[in-house]
This record gives structure tokens, C-alpha cells and sequence, in this order.
């Protein structure tokens, strides 16, 4: 599920950690649809133009090593440090 969502991430943690410390990232596909302050945001725009389970919400944590993967009440994937 949203595996390429997941290894666009990965592939690109380095940068993202750099530019986007203590925000979600909307990650679709292989690219950064959108940064937002908080989860309820990120999902309320991005369901605006894309269906629910199409995309990845992920918060980046000052603390790297608090990252972790789960599955949000909608079925996005959604992670938070």
C-alpha cells in the first residue's frame, strides 16, 4: 500500500528532513504535493484534488529516530514522529 509513496521518501528523507522539519509532507506518486502545519490540514486540502488512499501524509520529527509508519482512521497512510 503506497509503496511508491513510501520510497519516494526514503529516496529523498535527506532533503525533506532539511527543508521540512516539523511539518506533514503530501507525498503522491513521486513527488511533494503540498506542506502543511498539522494532519488535519494536509488531509482536508489534499482531498480537495485527490482521492482518499492515493497519497501519503507524512510528518517529519526534529527526532529522526521517532519516525514511524501507521495507517490513519481514513485510510491514508500517515506518519508521525
Amino acid at each position: 500500500m503506497l509503496e511508491k509513496e513510501q520510497a519516494f521518501y526514503k529516496a529523498h528523507r535527506t532533503e525533506l528532513r532539511l527543508k521540512y522539519l516539523g511539518k506533514r509532507v503530501v507525498i503522491a506518486d513521486d513527488h511533494v504535493l503540498g506542506v502543511y502545519d498539522t494532519d488535519r490540514e494536509a488531509l482536508q486540502e489534499t482531498v480537495k484534488t485527490r482521492p482518499r488512499g492515493s497519497f501519503m501524509v507524512k510528518f517529519i520529527p526534529v527526532d529522526a529516530k521517532k519516525e514511524t509508519i501507521r495507517l490513519s482512521p481514513i485510510g491514508n497512510i500517515v506518519s508521525y514522529g
